[in-house]
């Protein structure tokens, strides 16, 4: 029987039912329903470096059942990253003995670290896009949302 209690156990689908891909230029949206399943599992500090506190507890100061316990969690969200990412991208930054944080930053690094020639693909795209060729408003509404929030996530808001 499962452990109801345990705050990593989730089906990360449910939550992030997008499968990253390198063409499909939603990393934006990925990211922030990723972050936000973080955030509910309390994991969101193995993905996104936390301001020092004085709360922090020294590294010095941690026994080996609080490093066990991070390096579970760090496995979990390791294994969530993985688990929406295409193969393609898999195969690009899986690398042995990984933190889910260098994990997210390769991703990260994928895309958005060519913004300009991202956005110039994409504006032309938005450009080319015709009522003709869609079925109604609302899909070419959609298309045209989709395309001007991919140029946004790429600092070139429509």
């Amino acid at each position: 029987m499962a452990d109801n209690s345990n705050p990593t156990i989730s089906n990360i689908k449910n939550d992030v039912p997008i499968v990253l891909e390198l063409n499909k230029g939603q990393y934006s949206h990925w990211a922030e329903l990723f972050k936000l399943h973080c955030r509910v599992h309390r994991v969101i500090d193995h993905i996104i470096p936390a301001p020092p506190s004085a709360a922090d507890v020294p590294v010095k100061e941690q026994t080996a059942a609080d490093i066990s316990e991070w390096n579970r969690l760090d496995a979990a969200a390791l294994q969530w990253i993985y688990g929406t990412i295409s193969h393609d991208l898999l195969g690009t930054i899986i690398v042995p003995d990984t933190t889910a944080m260098k994990a997210r930053e390769s991703l990260r690094l994928i895309f958005q670290d060519n913004e300009i020639s991202r956005a110039v693909y994409l504006e032309q795209q938005f450009n080319d896009v015709k009522l003709d060729n869609f079925p109604n408003m609302d899909a070419y509404y959609l298309e045209l949302k989709t395309l001007a929030d991919q140029l946004s996530g790429v600092g070139a808001p429509v």
